[in-house]
């Protein structure tokens, strides 16, 4: 009981997100955690579990040791929703990372 469903290690990075809502404006926020399966995202956008979601990770060149940003484009599905998000700052979902890729960012 109680145990765990996450996979992999998690890491505590606060970075830039950008959400696609399909016909609505892009939603922006910030990343709680991030590992190879999945993110934790806060940001004031409404999304309901179980629904897919596509968004963009941008990566600065301090992370990744080259000269520009790196995004990582990723489309994944809502597992968990929270109203109060980490920490008490907005709305917060955890979403599975389902396909990525990397775009070099000019």
């Amino acid at each position: 009981m109680g145990e765990e469903a996450r996979t992999g290690k998690r890491f505590p990075l606060e970075l830039p997100i950008k959400i696609h809502k399909g016909d609505a404006p892009d939603a922006k926020g910030m990343t709680g955690n991030l590992s190879a399966a999945g993110v934790y995202i806060r940001a004031d956008a409404s999304m309901e579990i179980g629904s897919p979601v596509e968004f963009e990770i941008t990566l600065p060149p301090e992370m990744t040791g080259g000269q520009e940003n790196v995004t990582i484009q990723c489309k994944g599905r809502v597992v968990r929703a929270d109203e109060t998000g980490e920490g008490g700052e907005g709305r917060g979902v955890a979403c599975v990372i389902d396909t990525y890729e990397f775009v070099r960012n000019s």
